[in-house]
């Protein structure tokens, strides 16, 4: 796999590899096409997932690492429900249609996510420094490495049950990424993020859009 690794490029003086690059565009093409409301969304996000993988490791970002295998399940469940409506759920043409969550859950959804990102990411804290120091390179940003991954987990949660809130979830997911790639001193993947947040912004008003149609 060290093929993998080739530096392709070099941009601000920080080297692009192949890795970079392949995970950006399959990153692209997924939310391109969940913002279309494309089910083969699902298809490219299983490529996408084993290359995050990959990049995370080499990255010593471990909850990012961590939170692939789980982002496969949600995969999973979300190309099942957006082609497996319930009775009630379904559009015109078959497919799961674009709902809102209540302003409670919405609350309920803020409070989980803020309370998981502290534990996690103190336990992350810990690991490579009190835990397991010298088998793994401590992560120099548990906190923001954490935050992003549940809000990851969040919006592809909400995403896998065709909730318009998603894309709220994703600008956030969006604006801290940014902030984490520019933290890790990474150059390319702040110009990815920069596009994840322009078809996040374009998303959100087209589900809206879908939503109001299928009220």
């Amino acid at each position: 796999m060290e093929f993998i690794n080739t530096i392709l490029f070099e941009l601000g003086g920080k080297p692009v590899l192949l890795i970079d690059l392949l995970s950006a565009v399959f990153g692209l093409t997924v939310v391109f096409l969940a913002g279309r409301n494309s089910k083969y969304n699902f298809y490219v996000g299983y490529l996408y997932t084993a290359l995050l993988f990959f990049m995370f490791w080499q990255k010593h970002l471990y909850a990012n690492l961590i939170l692939q295998p789980i982002s496969l399940g949600i995969n999973i469940l979300g190309q099942y429900r957006w082609s497996h409506p319930r009775k009630g759920e379904e559009t015109s043409s078959g497919d799961l249609k674009v709902t809102m969550l209540s302003w409670p859950w919405r609350a309920g959804v803020v409070a989980l996510v803020l309370i998981m990102a502290l534990v996690w990411g103190w336990l992350m804290s810990q690991l490579g420094t009190k835990w397991f120091a010298g088998l793994f390179p401590a992560n120099p940003l548990p906190y923001l490495d954490c935050v992003v991954t549940v809000l990851i987990l969040t919006a592809q949660t909400l995403s896998a049950l065709k909730k318009w809130d998603c894309w709220i979830a994703w600008l956030f997911v969006n604006i801290a990424n940014l902030t984490l790639y520019l933290k890790a001193g990474l150059v390319f993947m702040p110009i990815v993020s920069c596009l994840y947040l322009v078809n996040g912004i374009w998303s959100l008003f087209s589900w809206y859009k879908l939503y109001r149609k299928n009220a």
